[in-house]
Order: C-alpha cells, then structure tokens, then sequence
C-alpha cells in the first residue's frame, strides 16, 4: 500500500533527509520519500503491516524531527 501524507512544520531540507534516512531502516517500509518544499511523505508498505508500520513512523518521526506532524 502507498499512501502519500502531508506534514506540518518540517523546517529544513536536511531535517527531510534525516527524517527520510531514519523511517527507511524501520521494519516493514518498502520505500519512503520525504519532501521539503511539498511538506509531504510517501509512504510505501505491505497492506497488512501498514498500520503497524505507520506507528513506528509516527514514533520514529517525534524522535528525529519533534515538531514535525503528520497532517491527517
């Protein structure tokens, strides 16, 4: 499953790189793009592990970038 998510106070086209390199090591993510000037995620997952990995992004996402969220 690919869904593409819009993202809220992402400051800087290095913190989209760091949070990109941090989400594609977690378990379960087949791809993920993280987009600066678009303030937007792609994120790509096997459709029976998606909700399971999408809390692991949102997760590894306060870590890397606190202020970042994840507009729904």
């Amino acid at each position: 499953m690919k869904k593409v998510f819009k993202l809220q106070d992402l400051d800087c086209a290095n913190c989209a790189r760091k949070l990109e390199e941090a989400i594609a090591k977690l378990e379960g993510v087949e791809a993920v793009s993280v987009n600066f000037l678009s303030q937007k995620m792609t994120l790509t997952a096997a459709d029976d592990q998606f909700d399971e990995v999408f809390t692991r992004v949102k997760k590894t996402m306060h870590k890397v970038e606190p202020d970042c969220q994840i507009v729904m």
